[in-house]
């Protein structure tokens, strides 16, 4: 037996923590999934081992890598669970959270707010220092100043310091300087300075960045700590990676210094995953929906890529318009918000309609029908009702659910509110969240160029596959694919990520003003840091170069992929049609005598991948009788009552098995609805393809 053959993903959610075991000798993979612990999230990793261990005994001293994702990031900052922090900025600049980019996002909603920002006015300081555009120091820091600012901070009790000084990403002698004297100070206190957590250019984005990093860094460090020292003594000798909202997969090391990188790090996976079975079956426009117990995100996946955006928001005021939250410019896969998810409370509004989310009952106390004392109707009691979860067969059979409790619930606060029967209150839970989801989703893929009714519906998630069918046939979409162990897909897209670090730089030069030497030399830079930052092997690590670049006075940037030669080889003329070329494929036009000017470089440093071999089914014939377990009463909409739908059990299925709706085919982690009018076949790798 090979010393380390078996590699974990370990995916943390809002309600369920996911893992799957992979053993890369024999291909065979291991499934679980626990409530998550949300006091410590590193409980439910050691109680997932433990359950783990039933199926795989011993795995622990021959694990290879654990590679994990986690929503503790992005929960402490919407629940403004962080470290108390303090900002240090030049002087003039103390309200730029505020200020931002003096864009109201509803410009004609006369109560529109903006969400709070993560550090006070109060607890906001300025020192006197300047440096120009170019880099050059204008008014050099006061050094005596700063001390007393730094004084000031530490009897506020902070725990984490941002520093943020205008156009430090060309300069950033005075933000080093700053650090060391905080060191100096308070050594026990982190610090986040903008030159290392976001070197680029446009101030607002910049500060908010640094100040995001700043405010879960703690919090983060403590985590991982925790995190570590869990495995540890379970016997894990082995490396430890976190996910990236990027796509990649990096060092530990790296997310403690830089945690505002792993924002969407649970998600992402999902992703990831998508992509890799949209290359495998060839597949042109992906649309990939992961819903959970507390959130759907969706992303499209066109021509086999998703697409990687600068910044994203984080905290919305409103849910669903951009520009009402929180600014974080890091590189993040396009991602979008599209619905609620199984734990989503259900209610009347103020206006006496039907409305879910986005409040969610979490994994404590959970939906009512999980008998832990939750008491508000959620998506999941909805599902129960409706017949398609089977209340003894939830997670296997290891959680039986309660359907008492959740007709009371959906009674007490939905039905008799609404002066509506039952049924209907509990079909209306599900199709709102349904319709909401499509109504976001058509928007998403008309954004990028994509047709709705053209896509291929991928599903993940421990709700996605019980809503991918009405949401496929609501998009108006022909086909649905469910792969196998889809209720785990964020920790099994883990070992589809490559282990790769983005870095951006600006330094903001005309074309023919530019040294290419010089920029030559900073782009080596760059690809040392990042390098670095993946913790691997120079020799194994491949890099992967582009330039923001804009004509003279424009106001965005169009980014360049630039061939992997140096800059000077490369030469001036064959990056300016590189530009043009790219240009003019994005706005079907170009203006070859108007001059360019580089804003910001980027590269990209990458491992190879460890390549994930999916297992094959045996071959069972067409008729999926023998994979019949029951016959249960589930709610039909082409019926518009309970009619009887075929249940089948997903682990009978074998490769070329078929059948038709209404039908529900269940897994341990995740269950299927087959509407009325579709048909299902599984092909040889277990992926069930679902003709609407």
């Amino acid at each position: 037996m090979s010393p380390q053959k078996y590699r974990l993903g370990c995916d943390i959610g809002g309600t369920f923590t996911d893992f799957v075991l992979l053993n890369d000798e024999t291909g065979d993979i291991h499934v679980h999934k626990c409530l998550t612990t949300p006091g410590d999230p590193s409980q439910a990793l050691e109680t997932g081992v433990t359950g783990l261990s039933q199926q795989a005994p011993h795995f622990v001293p021959h694990l290879d890598e654990v590679i994990h994702g986690t929503t503790l990031v992005i929960n402490a900052i919407i629940e403004r669970k962080g470290a108390r922090t303090a900002l240090i900025t030049t002087k003039g600049f103390r309200d730029i959270l505020e200020l931002a980019r003096e864009i109201r996002y509803a410009p004609y909603d006369a109560m529109a707010c903006f969400p709070e920002p993560l550090v006070p006015r109060s607890r906001r300081w300025e020192v006197d220092e300047r440096i120009a555009a170019d880099g050059r120091i204008v008014h050099e820091l006061d050094e005596r100043q700063a001390r007393q600012v730094l004084d000031s901070i530490l009897q506020q009790g902070v725990r984490s310091i941002a520093i943020s000084l205008i156009n430090s990403f060309e300069n950033p002698v005075h933000e080093l300087r700053l650090k060391n004297l905080a060191r100096e100070l308070a050594p026990d206190i982190p610090v986040s300075i903008s030159y290392e957590v976001l070197p680029q250019i446009r101030e607002y984005e910049r500060t908010s960045t640094t100040v995001t990093n700043a405010y879960v860094k703690p919090l983060t460090e403590s985590y991982l700590a925790r995190l570590s020292r869990r495995l540890s003594l379970l016997g894990f000798k082995g490396k430890l990676f976190i996910m990236l909202s990027s796509g990649g997969v990096t060092s530990v090391e790296t997310a403690k210094q830089f945690p505002v990188r792993i924002i969407e790090s649970g998600p992402t996976a999902a992703v990831i995953a998508g992509q890799y079975y949209g290359k495998l079956f060839g597949i042109k426009d992906l649309f990939c929906f992961d819903m959970g117990g507390t959130t759907a995100k969706s992303c499209l996946i066109q021509d086999g890529v998703a697409e990687v955006v600068p910044s994203f928001e984080v905290g919305r005021v409103q849910r669903f318009l951009k520009g009402s939250g929180l600014t974080i410019q890091v590189p993040v896969l396009d991602l979008m918000e599209i619905g609620a998810g199984g734990g989503s409370v259900a209610h009347m509004s103020r206006l006496g309609t039907l409305r879910v989310g986005p409040e969610s009952s979490g994994a404590l106390p959970g939906p009512a029908c999980y008998g832990q004392g939750g008491k508000l109707p959620t998506v999941t009691d909805a599902d129960l009702l409706l017949g398609y979860l089977n209340e003894d067969y939830f997670l296997g059979g290891r959680m039986p659910l309660d359907p008492a409790a959740a007709k009371d619930a959906i009674l007490n606060m939905v039905a008799r509110p609404l002066g509506i029967s039952l049924l209907r209150a509990t079909w209306g839970i599900h199709d709102l969240v349904n319709e909401t989801m499509a109504a976001a989703a058509r928007t998403h893929i008309a954004e990028k160029g994509g047709d709705p009714g053209l896509v291929t519906v991928l599903a993940f998630g421990g709700a996605g596959p019980v809503h991918a069918f009405g949401l496929t046939r609501k998009l108006g979409a022909r086909r649905l694919l469910v792969p196998p162990r889809a209720g785990v897909g964020s920790a099994l897209g883990f070992f589809t990520a490559p282990r790769a670090f983005d870095l951006v730089r600006s330094h903001m030069v005309a074309l023919n003003a530019a040294d290419l030497h010089h920029l030559e030399n900073m782009l080596m830079r760059m690809e040392e840091e990042s390098s670095s930052a993946l913790g691997g092997s120079d020799s194994h690590v491949e890099f992967s170069r582009s330039v923001d670049a804009r004509f003279l006075g424009q106001g965005a940037e169009t980014n360049v992929l630039l061939p992997s030669i140096p800059l000077f080889k490369l030469g001036k003329e064959r990056i300016r049609a590189l530009f043009d070329e790219t240009y003019k494929k994005l706005y079907g036009r170009t203006y070859p005598d108007s001059p360019i000017e580089f804003v910001s470089f980027r590269v990209r440093a990458s491992l190879p991948l460890r390549l994930l071999e999916l297992p094959r089914q045996p071959l069972g014939g067409t008729d999926a009788t023998s994979a019949l377990k029951s016959k249960r009463l589930a709610y039909c909409q082409i019926e518009g009552s309970m009619v009887h739908h075929d249940v089948y059990d997903r682990y009978r299925l074998l490769a070329g098995m078929s059948f038709s709706g209404p039908a529900i085919v269940e897994e341990r982690e995740s269950t299927i609805i087959v509407g009325h009018g579709a048909s299902a076949r599984v092909d040889e790798l277990g992926f069930l393809w679902i003709d609407l």
